[in-house]
């Protein structure tokens, strides 16, 4: 008879599970989340980001376990949020985020498929209402703030794993602080002790997403891996309402054993032969950056067919690449002092810098094969994707361009 297991984690150290947790964690479903890098292809740039959504997974279970604890929740509530933890990424697809833009699904709902639909379903309601834990998966609910909120056990746990594994000091937080000082009335409450440990929290996401998730190699890598994986659903090699069947490994299989583009896509990212930067434009330069992500699909696919004739290069190959920056709701977090609250953004100087601080860094990029960027050295991006006539950043020497992009 089992009575739970001990894990020794890299992280948080030695922690059990109980036997109804081992039960749900020996799934086929779980498991195959050993097979999924939980930072995708970004082991090409950090050799020992090879950490799986399997370990980030039992983490956030226990970052929501202490969390339980400190608000002293009733005995089924903590068991509720630690399930509910170790599934919330139940649904994520092979190399994670890289494929998720692609099928145009958030893996929150594939979690909730996966809970629903399949095998799980059975073993999960000898115990639980399984809409229990999808709502708190969504962020629905009293508990829902605590896997998936503002500062949720999830986020938590992905800065400090992934600057473990990366080796980059960024993401380094005080886990301990910000837990003991927060509180649960109908959402999660930071009382005013915490604000430091909140204030470091965001400035190492802030900086964790131009040197790990939004470095740009790997951006390069994604956006060819995306470029390769729409082929494959293009071409019915796949379908997209099964992907979380699929392993990292069943993806890379399938591109190996497909040919044209897809071979060669997979080729080059196997050999570390990836596409180059030709030209790029950073954010700041533009009067209003955050339009720069409402820019459509058409949009990008168009310019791209541009840019392949006038250099004669196969349209597939020619890549603009948006960056992917979060919109920081962490800022919103409620701080309390004393029976007044205030958003964090409101209080600290510090976070309420970061709204424009994040366009620093980030750029839209156009992307070549490497063997053909020598021949367009003089190459500008912005002779495609005008600025906006208004663009005032003094950093900025293209003010007098025109913004067809969003005509």
């Amino acid at each position: 008879m089992k009575t739970g297991r001990l894990i020794k984690d890299s992280v948080h150290g030695e922690f059990s599970l109980n036997d109804f947790e081992v039960k749900v964690m020996d799934c086929p479903q779980f498991q195959r989340l050993r097979r999924i890098k939980q930072l995708g292809f970004t082991y090409l740039i950090y050799p020992g980001a090879n950490h799986s959504r399997f370990e980030h997974s039992i983490g956030t279970m226990y970052l929501g376990s202490k969390l339980s604890d400190h608000l002293n929740l009733s005995d089924y509530k903590k068991k509720l949020v630690r399930m509910a933890s170790m599934l919330h990424d139940i649904g994520h697809g092979p190399f994670s985020h890289a494929s998720e833009n692609v099928l145009d699904i958030r893996h929150e709902e594939l979690s909730a498929k996966v809970i629903e639909k399949t095998s799980l379903n059975d073993v999960l309601s000898e115990e639980f209402d399984t809409k229990e834990i999808i709502d708190i998966i969504n962020g629905k609910g009293e508990l829902g703030p605590i896997v998936s909120g503002e500062l949720d056990v999830d986020r938590m746990d992905y800065l400090i794993r992934d600057s473990h594994y990366t080796g980059v000091a960024y993401g380094v937080i005080d886990i301990d602080r910000i837990i003991s000082n927060l509180k649960l009335k109908n959402y999660l409450i930071l009382d005013k002790k915490g604000i430091q440990a909140a204030e470091s929290a965001l400035v190492a996401r802030y900086q964790m997403y131009p040197s790990v998730y939004q470095h740009h190699t790997t951006r390069i890598i994604n956006a060819m891996f995306r470029r390769c994986l729409k082929e494959i659903v293009k071409k019915n090699i796949l379908k997209t309402e099964d992907f979380y069947n699929y392993d990292d490994m069943d993806i890379i299989s399938l591109c190996r054993n497909s040919d044209g583009f897809i071979k060669d896509i997979i080729t080059r990212l196997d050999n570390r032969n990836l596409l180059k930067i030709l030209s790029s434009i950073r954010l700041n330069e533009f009067a209003r950056p955050q339009d720069i992500f409402k820019i459509k699909e058409d949009t990008l696919r168009k310019c791209e067919e541009e840019i392949s004739e006038d250099l004669e290069i196969d349209k597939k190959y020619v890549i603009i690449n948006i960056p992917e920056y979060p919109k920081f709701s962490e800022m919103k977090t409620q701080v309390a002092f004393g029976d007044r609250l205030f958003n964090l953004s409101d209080i600290s100087s510090i976070v309420d810098a970061l709204k424009d601080a994040r366009f620093n860094y980030p750029d839209i990029c156009v992307y070549i094969p490497k063997e053909k960027r020598i021949e367009f050295e003089k190459f500008e991006l912005e002779n495609y994707l005008d600025l906006p006539e208004k663009t005032k950043n003094k950093y900025s020497t293209l003010h007098t361009k025109q913004l067809r992009l969003f005509d």
